[in-house]
């Protein structure tokens, strides 16, 4: 089995990367806390040594630090590049010193430094307002590494789908998937809405855990190299229904693939190409990112677009501009609202359009660690990369929710 199919593997079992484009900045930031404005702070030793095992799953703590950040050289010829524009959207710098984030968990106190080496993370930046008023990488991170997002990519996907109706290339959310992927005629996701993928509410059978081999996006991902055209759409169309369509929230990472086709189909052009067009390069994302694809070419509507720390803030930055122009008048708003309850989940209170909502705030999830946090009242937005010892942990999820809440309370007030 190749390095390729070993990686893509496991990146779609736990589903929830770059070729070269321009030439990175390679300046470095100063590490202070205290100067005329607030710098990017770098703790941790850096390594450039490649995991020796390409799975991973079963990478080390010290494999992944390296990995999160390089997946791309480990299988360049599996990601396509979304390509940045010319000007780049600058944040603003707050005057004086990082902010100071001091919170308990359980009864050990912390600060940012050793919340972020006690949970294995990479990078923060808070924005408030547009000003930075704290950055700090960890793991050996510098502000130019790109991390890869695992699911958040979802919440991006669906925010593709806004466009595509604000461009007219999709009618309505009432539209059914098999108008726009015609493979999926005669199969159960007949009359599936756009809406119910959104809300991941099919009602279609699906398995997602990452510890059995025989679930659904276990078995999903061994397809994606078994010669199909689109392994993905052939594994999908063999599914059996459990619910009728729009009853319940039923995590299913295959459900955002198939968004995913529904924003290539109806625009005619590859999700890195849309992307681009529509957020990356208008918006002034300040480095190409990168998006792994499976083996028919097609990039995975839930998962695994890599990007910088200040390039994931200004996802949440535009998010909290309503969009920019982008989406519909009211689809931000639409998108995070709690549309269907979630149970057992420390983190979330309710499910938008592939977003995670809180009360008045939501955010962008991946496994590992990764985070878009977004208070649009505030004008907020606290970004995490990690590279967690586990896909999912209610310890780590909670202790990210106390940093969080630390947080906030320190940017207000600031």
């Amino acid at each position: 089995m190749t390095i390729r199919h070993l990686l893509l593997t496991t990146l779609v079992l736990i589903a929830a990367c770059t070729t070269p484009g321009p030439e990175q900045n390679q300046s470095k930031a100063t590490a202070t806390t205290s100067s005329a404005v607030v710098e990017p702070v770098l703790i941790g030793a850096r390594s450039e040594k490649l995991p020796d095992n390409d799975n991973v799953l079963f990478w080390t703590p010290a494999e992944t630090e390296v990995g999160f950040r390089t997946i791309d050289k480990v299988a360049p010829q599996a990601v396509r590049v979304v390509k940045r524009g010319e000007k780049v959207r600058e944040f603003r710098r707050a005057q004086g010193q990082t902010l100071d984030v001091r919170f308990n968990i359980g009864d050990k106190p912390h600060d940012t430094t050793s919340y972020m080496k006690d949970y294995r993370v990479s990078g923060i930046v808070i924005v408030k307002d547009g000003e930075i008023l704290l950055e700090q990488y960890g793991l050996g991170r510098q502000p130019d590494d790109r991390w890869i997002s695992f699911s958040v990519t979802k919440s991006l996907t669906s925010t593709l789908i806004g466009a595509a109706i604000e461009d007219g290339y999709i009618k309505s959310l009432d539209d059914t998937l098999d108008q726009y992927v015609s493979e999926m005629k005669g199969s159960v996701y007949a009359g599936v809405t756009i809406r119910h993928l959104l809300t991941m509410s099919s009602g279609v059978k699906w398995n997602e855990d990452y510890t059995d081999p025989n679930s659904d996006v276990a078995r999903a991902g061994r397809v994606q190299f078994e010669g199909e055209p689109s392994p993905i759409l052939g594994y999908m169309r063999r599914l059996e229904r459990a619910l009728p369509a729009g009853e319940k929230f039923l995590y299913s990472t295959g459900e955002t693939d198939l968004a995913g086709y529904v924003v290539s189909r109806a625009t005619g052009m590859t999700m890195a190409e849309y992307l681009s067009k529509k957020i990356w390069a208008p918006y002034g994302m300040e480095q190409d990112a990168v998006w792994f694809m499976d083996t028919s070419g097609h990039e995975r509507g839930g998962c695994c677009l890599n990007m910088t720390l200040r390039d994931y803030a200004r996802i949440g930055q535009f998010m909290v501009e309503d969009g920019a122009g982008v989406t519909p008048a009211g689809w931000v708003k639409e998108a995070t609202s709690a549309l269907l309850p979630i149970a057992d989940d420390p983190e979330a209170g309710g499910y938008g359009y592939f977003w995670w909502i809180r009360g008045d705030m939501y955010d962008a999830l991946g496994i590992f660690g990764q985070m878009i946090h977004v208070d649009p009242k505030e004008k907020l937005v606290i970004a995490i990369n990690s590279a967690w010892p586990y896909a999912t942990n209610t310890d780590y999820s909670m202790a990210r929710l106390a940093f969080v809440k630390a947080a906030t309370e320190a940017a207000l007030a600031r």
